[in-house]
């Protein structure tokens, strides 16, 4: 795996009793080089879920969570990806993530994205789960502390197009952290100060999470 490909928070003697040698978290970085996601005139999603990553990885670190990030900078995890035959680099992009998910191993997976819509009024955060409990649980108390933090009133959906969350073994979530098409969402999703308010909502999210399935 190329040395780029993730960075892992080191472990830590807080006495948590789930703080794992391994990973506990993986921060599936949404899109990234050629794949711009949804956009905004010259705002991509891509930059937006990389900036809030690398914040909520380094709230994890701080709080003894174990985390990886799986995209540390703005390229597309397809161009690592010489094992899937396929012309689709759409395809490709979202096996490599699949494939690290294997090779790290963690104890669940949140993919950090944003949404868009064509009605420019719709607001808030979407938090899109797997059919089994576990991943339900999570999406709940991500969904829950981000409620809080937006003031919205959003219940976790059932996500079950999505790649990501038909392949990947353990608890996982996908979290459209706001709209980039709503003005107001907008300039959270861009504000230093706001983009750590929601890592702290999702690492509360986390925590809570971890404390009830544990």
């Amino acid at each position: 795996m190329p040395s780029h490909a993730f960075s892992e928070a080191p472990g830590n003697d807080s006495g948590q009793n789930w703080t794992m040698p391994h990973p506990a978290v993986i921060i599936d970085v949404g899109h990234g080089g050629i794949d711009g996601g949804a956009s905004h005139g010259q705002l991509l999603e891509k930059d937006i879920n990389l900036a809030i990553a690398g914040k909520l990885y380094l709230l994890l670190q701080s709080q003894g969570i174990p985390a990886v990030m799986n995209r540390t900078g703005d390229y597309a995890l397809s161009e690592e990806n010489r094992w899937h035959h396929t012309h689709s680099r759409h395809r490709k992009d979202l096996s490599q993530r699949k494939q690290l998910t294997e090779e790290i191993g963690s104890d669940l997976l949140v993919s950090l994205h944003v949404n868009a819509a064509k009605n420019s009024r719709k607001r808030g955060p979407l938090v899109l789960h797997q059919e089994t409990g576990e991943s339900a649980l999570l999406a709940f108390c991500l969904q829950d502390a981000l409620n809080r933090q937006q003031n919205s009133n959003e219940w976790p959906q059932l996500g079950k197009p999505f790649y990501l969350l038909r392949r990947v073994d353990e608890p996982s979530v996908i979290i459209e952290m706001g709209y980039i098409s709503n003005a107001q969402d907008r300039a959270m999703l861009t504000d230093s100060f706001h983009q750590n308010e929601i890592a702290r909502a999702i690492a509360s999210g986390i925590r809570q999470y971890k404390w009830i399935a544990d």
